[in-house]
């Protein structure tokens, strides 16, 4: 029987860094390594999708005996109370242990693109998940997309770190993980590949398109290997669109737009309300499991995602009192939610709340000269601009009503309303719901377009730390002796504390007309830039700004505004080569030049 050799922990360690940096080089070398990448991404994204929504719907069938949606059941009594009312018992349980052992914020896949390059923690991503299945399983006005996308971008990015992906790769692979996720929610890979690259990535290349739409595609299949999933529409024929038909399309958008904006704001305004209250966190999801068990008493259609609910209007005939009241409770249980701490996001409530708002507008449709389309017509149209306006992505909504229809005239009508309705929340609002939330945190992202890199280039990293100093006190002739002519530029001058007094240009001194032997003459004439300072973690935009509002060379860096103790000088032209340096990096990561 042979042995295997004898192999020491340095060399079975070498040997597995040897074969990673061989896969890691086989990535780097073109698409084709990405593009299979991405596909294993999404395998995983499928088997997660598929185990989440599992999981979910068994927490409906043990709690509320529902074996279909919980939003399209005629279930009644006291358990529509009660499960919202639990769900916000062990959602405050949990809050509470995390509030005593993680004390970092939870980062989203937007947020993790936008600020650091992709890097997202799967422990993180894990616990976010594990809460928007308790909420959505307990009957919160909640859906599982934001937990689908959350898990399977946090594996994605996890498998990217052990790669060693690069920056753009990292960021690319969240993406994929992201695109699908919800190309197995929706059994919908053209909407899955649009929403990763509009709402994840943040920009659209050719590099980026095919891992994209490969790892859609494996989702959808995979997912539905195991199980059923997507929503299909049948909305029967269409005649042609003719041109009247696209002002209603048109005026449908403008009111989602509102309406969209005004439910962002209720959601903020609740979440604002319980923060300044006395209610600790962990009590604030009890207090919203029971006002939206309250609402369910009146209608059960306002639980959970609302994909039951949604098929349930779509071919109903109801009237306009009973469309209004239903989007109303709908409305206020997903911003209580949402606003009392459950997790999970308003992809799917703003699918089903646009989708009232196309019926309700469908009794104003006559008013309209010319207009002949049908009242389900404009509920995929109100679906789509209502979801464009909460969520974003005017393309993402636009191929999800293509995928679930699959009817080209209907598209056109809302491919003019989702335009409509992004333009007018982007000129007066300027946010989608979870971008308008990182705004509420003090954020100014407005996109998944990647910037963590400005962040990540302070000043700290570019100044210099060997620079000349001396003290204000020295005078004239001492300051000659110490500094001749053409030995420096400039030299930081400090207070006799040590803190920072402003810069001394070393020809200027020489340049003075007064008497080169005069003692009497004080420094303090010279200083320059006294208030003018960069702090170690101003990044390079700020640091630019601050160059271009002084109209300066170069500015002194003090550790801190309170100590206010220089640290090193930096130049303007170092800032500025630096910035166009990593600019550049950029632009060639996207074009995929190397």
């Amino acid at each position: 029987m042979l042995n295997k050799p004898y192999q020491s922990p340095s060399t079975s360690s070498f040997l597995d860094n040897l074969r990673l940096s061989r896969l890691n080089s086989l990535l780097r070398r073109g698409e084709i390594g990405l593009v299979i990448l991405a596909a294993l991404v999404g395998v995983m994204a499928g088997l997660l999708v598929a185990l989440v929504s599992f999981l979910s719907n068994s927490l409906h069938r043990l709690i509320f005996g529902v074996d279909g949606t919980l939003s399209g059941s005629n279930i009644t009594g006291q358990i529509v109370l009660i499960g919202p009312l639990a769900g916000g018992v062990i959602l405050g349980l949990i809050f509470f242990i995390l509030s005593r052992t993680r004390k970092k914020p939870m980062i989203d896949p937007i947020e993790a693109n936008a600020l650091h390059g992709g890097r997202l923690s799967l422990t993180d991503s894990i616990i976010v998940c594990v809460q928007n299945i308790i909420s959505n399983g307990f009957g919160a006005s909640v859906g599982l997309e934001a937990g689908y996308t959350q898990i399977a971008s946090g594996a994605a990015s996890k498998l990217g770190v052990k790669l060693k992906l690069r920056r753009a790769d990292l960021r690319l692979m969240v993406g994929c993980g992201a695109a699908g996720a919800i190309a197995a929610a929706f059994d919908a890979p053209l909407t899955g590949a649009f929403y990763a690259i509009e709402l994840i990535i943040g920009s659209y290349t050719v590099m980026s398109l095919a891992p994209v739409i490969v790892s859609a595609l494996v989702a959808s299949m995979v997912a539905n290997q195991i199980s059923e999933h997507g929503l299909v529409f049948e909305i029967g024929g269409v005649d042609a669109i003719t041109p009247p038909d696209y002002v209603p399309a048109i005026v449908l958008g403008i009111l989602c737009a509102a309406i969209g904006i005004a439910l962002m704001q209720a959601v903020s305004f609740i979440e604002e309300t319980a923060r300044k209250s006395a209610i600790a966190q962990p009590f604030r999801p009890f207090i919203g499991g029971f006002i939206v068990g309250l609402l369910a008493l009146v209608s059960p259609q306002v639980l959970s995602g609302g994909h039951g609910a949604l098929h349930l209007n779509m071919s109903s005939e109801a009237s306009l009192w009973a469309l209004g009241s239903l989007f109303l409770l709908k409305a206020v249980a997903s911003a209580v939610s949402i606003g009392s701490g459950f997790r999970g996001g308003l992809f799917f409530a703003s699918l089903f709340m646009g989708a009232l708002i196309g019926k309700i507008f469908a009794f104003a449709a006559p008013l309209f000269h010319g207009a002949s389309v049908e009242p389900a017509v404009y509920a995929v149209v109100g679906m789509s601009a209502f979801a464009a306006a909460v969520i974003g992505g005017p393309l993402t909504m636009t191929f999800l009503a293509l995928e679930l229809t699959g009817d080209f005239p209907i598209t056109a009508l809302v491919l003019a309303a989702v335009i409509t309705t992004s333009l007018v929340v982007r000129v007066s609002f300027g946010y989608s719901f979870a971008t308008w939330r990182f705004h509420l945190r003090g954020e100014t992202i407005r996109s998944a377009h990647d910037v963590g890199w400005v962040r990540d280039l302070t000043v700290g990293k570019m100044m210099r730390a060997d620079v000349r100093t001396a003290k204000v006190s020295m005078g004239l002739e001492a300051f000659r002796k110490q500094f001749p002519l053409g030995s420096t530029q400039r030299v930081i001058m400090t207070r006799d504390d040590g803190r920072y007094a402003g810069i001394i240009l070393v020809p200027e001194i020489y340049a003075d007309p007064l008497e080169r032997s005069s003692e009497d003459v004080s420094l303090e004439r010279f200083l320059r830039y006294q208030k003018d300072v960069l702090l170690p973690t101003m990044n390079v935009k700020q640091a630019a700004a601050l160059f271009d509002s002084t109209q300066s060379d170069a500015l002194a860096v003090v550790n801190d505004r309170v100590e206010n103790r220089p640290a090193g000088l930096l130049t303007e032209s170092h800032t500025l080569r630096r910035y166009s340096e990593e600019l550049d990096l950029r632009r060639r990561e996207a074009a995929g030049e190397f």
